[in-house]
């Protein structure tokens, strides 16, 4: 639901390395990015007609100052993932926007979506606006997806690093029917599915899943580790709320088919450090600056309260004539 998911949506464009270069600037400019401007007049326009909203108003009284920023911070996404969009000329229409709103509100009232967004400061015209830029980025992902083939040649190189103990979980109400499950396990490793299904909580792992038993079940994991492939214990336990079993698989690397949804997601992770390093090489290219009078920039790159509020004023980056963008 939006609700829930629209602040990270709407957060993340924030989150797109924006590493804003605090900088002397023209009074009336609030930023510079390449050579779009945002003015002063065009933030001050922007703030105003978000505290029309009462929601919004009542979230910007508590630092005025603040949300400006925040609007600021908006502003400048969006002219940056436009110069990304037509660097790569990407494309995302009115409609895909839409579509992909209703998708996030599901079943939920619209009006209520949008109302808890605005008690963060966050009105319709962002959302869309947002929702927009992501589609952009994910656009740029998409190039970099890989094909079948690409796919296959990552699973031979990564092979060796697949591989870790499998393992499973299952608890069980009493000792007897513990030592019933593992005997049943021992017997027949491929019915682990079946049998947790049968057990089914919280304490109960409903596969057998590969990886280091430290980090996802640390009070067993140096038993899991010490049991023979193909064998396992019974232990009670209180925390379980009953007796577990461990089963250990031993080592094991999975198939190319097993290992395909870990392949995408690390395939899909590579896509998105080249889509940031695309931003980042875009916004470097373009050279977005800030007033300082708006903040001054922390580790992360993101725009905070300035220290003395000091402005230089000089006019904005000027081209080989001598003259600033958009003169």
């Amino acid at each position: 639901m939006l609700m829930t998911r629209a602040p990270r949506v709407v957060a993340a464009a924030i989150l797109l390395a924006l590493a804003l270069s605090a900088c002397r600037s023209s009074p009336d400019v609030a930023a510079y990015v390449g050579d779009a401007r945002v003015t002063v007049a065009e933030l001050e326009r922007a703030v105003d007609e978000r505290l029309r909203d009462d929601d919004i108003a009542q979230f910007a009284a508590a630092d005025p100052a603040g949300y400006t920023r925040q609007v600021l911070g908006y502003l400048v996404d969006r002219e940056l993932v436009a110069a990304v969009a037509e660097k790569y000329d990407v494309a995302v229409g009115d409609d895909a926007v839409q579509a992909r709103i209703e998708e996030l509100i599901g079943d939920q009232d619209a009006d209520d979506a949008y109302a808890e967004l605005a008690q963060q400061g966050i009105s319709r015209a962002d959302v869309t606006e947002n929702i927009r830029q992501q589609l952009v980025l994910a656009e740029l992902g998409e190039i970099e997806a890989p094909d079948e083939e690409e796919l296959r040649e990552r699973y031979d190189e990564m092979r060796d690093d697949l591989a870790g103990l499998e393992f499973g979980v299952i608890t069980a109400p009493d000792q007897a029917q513990a030592e019933a499950v593992l005997a049943e396990l021992t017997a027949d490793p491929a019915a682990y599915p079946a049998v947790a299904a049968r057990y089914e909580g919280s304490a109960t792992l409903p596969e057998l899943v590969r990886g280091d038993p430290g980090e996802i079940v640390p009070v067993l994991a140096e038993q899991l580790e010490a049991a023979p492939p193909g064998s396992g214990f019974v232990q009670p336990l209180e925390a379980a709320g009953g007796v577990v079993v461990g089963f250990s698989n031993g080592e094991v690397t999975p198939s190319f088919e097993q290992a395909r949804p870990e392949l995408e997601a690390q395939a899909e992770a590579d896509a998105q450090e080249e889509v940031a390093a695309r931003v980042a090489e875009v916004r470097d290219d373009v050279d977005v600056r800030v007033n300082p009078r708006y903040g001054v920039l922390d580790d992360d790159g993101q725009l905070v309260p300035g220290g003395d509020g000091v402005v230089e004023l000089l006019d904005g980056p000027e081209d080989a004539s001598g003259s600033a963008p958009g003169d």
